[in-house]
């Protein structure tokens, strides 16, 4: 998010930031006017990933200086819940059709693409990843106040998002042949003129052959987003590796699945996520605790057991009860600068 350097309210200056960056790819603009994507070229390991990352916010801080400061949170806390919106025929198209909603999408993701292998393995790994979603989202919840107000929730950027359509846990697809049909009735409908608007929070990319996570907001630091990368890496080698050794991966039905998906937002970690096929309750933490130890000797042969560590760091404090400590020792509006004040931060 770019922030004004006085009042640390959202800044609106993504055109003048881009100019500075004189084309540089690593950085795009989007819908809102006061945000700016950092994007990461592929790479094999989290690590990689994530030097990238810390090098391109340093890159990103260079080129802000005396224009914007810098921060990262699911939404900023205390802005006001409508702001500008950046030009282009793709923003003008959002803009038209969806009006104030639109004005309202201030809200700020990490998104994490992976390729979990053949189309076989990518369909099947995608299905059984939607029932994974809560978890991601607890872990990385990161967005508890919202235009200078407690919500409730460890995260509200949710709730601002299912404002427009295809948001939240995405349908099962059966074949890539149903999907290719839905995309086909979604052109020829108008509503889904190409996929990028499939908005879920989990969905292929067909251009990337990477299956791409969109639930987790985004992380106040680097180490953080290490740590729900690898995270979100570990889960769908864990799971590619079960449907190559012949396992019929489970497919939770959503209505399911979004139920967990509320308790996470609503809870983060401190609720409870119910067995998909039992529906017995289990804590959150908990869970993440067993998920993260079942996780381990993946990540040791993906090399991201150290960045793993960090998932399991997140799972005791993640960047909402992180925020709200803050905002009970200094105030809610205290919180831009500490945001800002740890974009740069080398770790938690």
């Amino acid at each position: 998010m770019l922030l004004e350097p006085e009042t640390l309210d959202l800044a609106p200056l993504a055109p003048e930031l881009l100019a500075r960056l004189d084309g540089d790819p690593r950085f795009k603009p989007e819908l809102p006017a006061a945000q700016l994507e950092i994007v990461v070229a592929p790479t094999e390991r989290v690590a990689d990933a994530v030097a990238e990352l810390a090098e391109s916010r340093r890159v990103l801080a260079a080129a802000a200086d005396g224009l914007v400061r810098l921060a990262s949170a699911g939404v900023h806390p205390c802005s006001a819940p409508e702001g500008e919106l950046n030009r282009g025929e793709r923003y003008d198209r959002t803009a038209e059709r969806y009006g104030p909603i639109a004005r309202r999408q201030l809200v700020f993701a990490l998104q994490v693409h992976v390729a979990p292998g053949d189309a076989d393995a990518a369909l099947a790994v995608y299905n059984a990843l939607r029932g994974h979603l809560p978890e991601i989202a607890a872990l990385a919840a990161n967005a508890p106040f919202h235009a200078g107000a407690d919500t409730g929730l460890a995260s509200v950027r949710p709730q601002l998002s299912e404002l427009l359509p295809r948001q939240g846990v995405p349908p099962s697809i059966p074949s890539w042949e149903a999907y290719a049909r839905e995309l086909e009735w979604g052109a020829r409908s108008g509503t889904v003129p190409e996929p990028a608007v499939w908005w879920w929070e989990l969905r292929p990319h067909p251009g990337f052959g990477t299956l791409e996570l969109r639930v987790p907001d985004a992380q106040t630091t680097v180490a953080e987003a290490a740590g729900v990368a690898a995270f979100v890496h570990c889960l769908v080698a864990w799971l590619a590796e079960r449907h190559g050794s012949g396992e019929a991966l489970p497919a939770a039905p959503s209505w399911r699945i979004a139920e967990n998906r509320f308790s996470a937002a609503r809870d983060g970690l401190e609720g409870t996520l119910a067995d998909l096929t039992t529906g017995e309750p289990v804590s959150t933490r908990a869970s993440l605790k067993d998920r993260i130890d079942e996780l381990a000797p993946v990540a040791e042969r993906l090399g991201c057991a150290p960045e793993l560590q960090r998932a399991k760091r997140l799972a005791q404090e993640n960047g909402a009860q992180r925020q709200r400590r803050v905002a009970g020792r200094e105030g809610i509006g205290a919180l831009p600068a500490w945001l800002a004040g740890r974009f740069l931060a080398a770790d938690e």
